[in-house]
């Protein structure tokens, strides 16, 4: 069953079970993922789907951040529910150390050697944990592990 044959699933039993905080962000990430195929010409696939996912992800923790700023403990909130609901969705997130195998991993692949190589191990890094890992925390190490 891919991802967005499971939301779609979802749907139909948020509906039947009166479910409505569940039921509209699940419609949030299904016309996401219309938006992207109707404008792109192209059926998305499990990983473009998770990347739709994941941009909506990103979007709720920074609002979160923003209301939190404001003072808004209401839309903090419901931005909270809302991450809770996407993240099911996501792969199991990778664990610090997994995240250094695969930096090592990549920088052993790409034979990178200073800073300059970091664009490549970043690349490589990012096709084998898509979805499981946070893409700024692992550009960070990356240049801290190239530049030390």
């Amino acid at each position: 069953m891919t991802v967005k044959e499971r939301l779609q699933d979802d749907m139909k039993s948020a509906m039947r079970s009166g479910e409505k905080e569940r039921l509209a962000t699940i419609r949030l990430v299904l016309a996401a993922i219309k938006q992207r195929e109707v404008d792109e010409r192209i059926q998305l696939d499990d990983v473009q789907t998770l990347s739709v996912i994941e941009k909506m992800v990103k979007q709720r923790k920074e609002s979160i951040t923003q209301f939190e700023a404001g003072g808004r403990a209401d839309l903090v909130a419901k931005e909270n529910a809302e991450l809770a609901i996407l993240e099911a969705y996501l792969p199991q997130r990778l664990s610090d150390a997994e995240v250094d195998a695969l930096i090592d991993a990549a920088i052993a692949a790409t034979a990178a050697a200073s800073i300059k190589d970091m664009g490549k191990v970043v690349a490589h890094v990012k096709t084998a944990a898509q979805g499981r890992a946070d893409m700024a925390v692992v550009s960070g190490r990356v240049k801290a592990r190239l530049s030390g």
